[in-house]
């Protein structure tokens, strides 16, 4: 068999592993990528879908607010109602769910039967997260934990490089329910390449409601959860406004945004590598490094980027350092609860889809209330906070 030089997980002796692992791996980022495509998709469709079910473009919106509430949700309570079962079973099941929700927004013929679709689209994105931001230490050796990690992240940037534009280019040459047929298409295959390429993976320990409270005791744990809440609400809160804030403070016009957000996924998919890469040598090191530069980054903006080049510059700044955060911090956190990944995980995916609603929720008062480079400043603080956060914390 093809094999990959490695080291043996916990040991530092030299190693062999089989690349099957790692094509294990990449299915998992597969995954990561179809359910992020998956919940982003009717940003791209939503008048396309407003016009064919004859709803507002609120209404539209509210199909992603529920299913990433639900994700929320699910994320903490799905690991403690599978218990015992094989979590190779648990996945392809989450991404059956995934197909036959799709399926069903391709052909409902109501509002309200499309929303019930995206419920249980809400449990197989927070389901599969739960479980699969820690399945790098199943997969692979402890020296390549990071890595495989980082591999896992890298499919949800692609997806809002990649998958949800591409959708949004099916819906809008073919219609909005082939877009979500041709979704479920690609949840078929992943189904297949899932069930060939991952190992059987009993749980180690079943995780119980009384394991989340024990993960949420201990210190380092509880930090990568108020890093996760202080980063994602900063940095959404911000990038929720990232169109107005290209036009209106660097005078981008409406044409180029959509070219500079792609250049802005791009590097946020080379932020990723790189930093997971990183965080494997010194995950402290790095979390404080890149929230510093973002918010170095989101407080400029407004006095460097008054003009489309400055403005672009930073936009791809931006996202080479958001990319590796998310990834660092989970690598914090497996590094913080070794014995309890899945259940901090949980508490830890559940915390990113609450940031992300919250943050878009008060950076909207708050352009209310003062003007859109407000929300800049106060992203920024967000973030500068996260430095302070873990660098006051013992070393994981």
């Amino acid at each position: 068999m093809t094999v990959i030089e490695s080291v043996s997980a916990g040991t530092g002796t030299p190693d062999r592993v089989p690349i099957k692992n790692w094509l294990a791996v990449i299915a998992v980022a597969l995954g990561t990528f179809l359910v992020v495509t998956v919940e982003n998709l009717p940003m791209g469709l939503l008048t396309a879908i407003g016009g064919g079910l004859h709803v507002s473009d609120g209404e539209v919106g509210l199909m992603v607010t529920v299913s990433g509430l639900v994700a929320a949700v699910t994320a903490p309570l799905l690991p403690v109602a599978i218990r015992g079962l094989d979590r190779r079973v648990v996945l392809l099941g989450l991404i059956l769910l995934a197909l036959v929700a799709n399926v069903v927004s391709a052909v409902t013929p109501t509002y309200a039967v499309l929303m019930v679709a995206r419920l249980f689209v809400g449990v197989s994105i927070g389901g599969f997260w739960a479980l699969a931001a820690g399945l790098g230490v199943r997969l692979v050796p402890e020296a390549h934990v990071a890595r495989a990690t980082s591999l896992i992240f890298f499919g949800a940037m692609a997806a809002n490089v990649l998958g949800v534009p591409a959708g949004t280019l099916v819906g809008e040459l073919t219609g909005w329910r082939i877009a979500f047929g041709a979704v479920a298409a690609v949840a078929l295959l992943l189904v297949i390449a899932l069930s060939v390429l991952l190992p059987r993976m009993p749980a180690t320990e079943p995780v119980r409601l009384r394991t989340l409270g024990e993960q949420l005791r201990v210190p380092a744990v509880r930090v990568g959860v108020v890093a996760t809440f202080l980063l994602v609400s900063g940095h959404y809160g911000a990038f929720t406004f990232v169109s107005p804030i290209l036009q209106d403070v660097s005078g981008v016009g409406a044409a180029f945004v959509g070219p500079l957000l792609l250049a802005y996924g791009v590097a946020g998919m080379a932020g990723n590598l790189i930093a997971g890469s990183w965080a494997g040598r010194n995950v402290r090191g790095t979390i404080v490094v890149v929230s510093v530069a973002l918010a170095v980054i989101l407080a400029a903006f407004p006095f460097l980027g008054g003009n489309a080049v400055t403005g672009s510059i930073l936009l791809i700044a931006w996202g080479f350092a958001f990319g590796g955060l998310p990834v660092s911090v989970q690598t914090w956190i497996i590094k913080a609860a070794p014995q309890g990944v899945e259940a901090a995980t949980g508490l830890n995916t559940c915390m990113f889809n609450l940031a992300i609603a919250l943050g878009a929720l008060f950076a909207s008062l708050i352009v209310g209330a003062v003007a859109v480079t407000g929300v800049l400043w106060v992203a920024a603080g967000l973030v500068v906070l996260t430095s302070l956060v873990v660098s006051g914390t013992r070393r994981v």
